[in-house]
């Protein structure tokens, strides 16, 4: 019995350290990930990602509705004049890494 107890206390011990150093392992993470997410070189790389694939996307529905012609679902249709419209009427710039408070 006293082997038993003697195990289940470690067991115990272990779980209790591991989780208070996984959690501060976490936050480690988080905050280092933040700091990354914040760094200008990383923010105009994703924006300029981000752009580029607008642009992209755009030429490929041109393409796309060219060869397919009326059969382009109008829902499809609505969704990309309204991305158009907001990125003429907003400047071409988009509200990524924003917050709304």
């Amino acid at each position: 019995m006293r082997y038993r107890l003697t195990f289940v206390a470690g067991v115990v011990l272990g779980y209790v350290l591991g989780t208070r150093a996984g959690r501060e392992r976490y936050e480690q993470l988080k905050k280092t990930a933040q700091q990354f997410a914040q760094n200008p070189a990383v923010r105009n790389t994703a924006e300029s990602a981000a752009h580029q694939g607008r642009e992209f996307a755009g030429k490929a529905y041109h393409v796309v509705s060219d060869k397919v012609g009326d059969r382009v679902p109008e829902s499809v249709a609505d969704r990309v004049r309204h991305l158009r419209d907001r990125a003429t009427h907003n400047g071409g710039e988009d509200d990524w890494g924003t917050t709304n408070t």
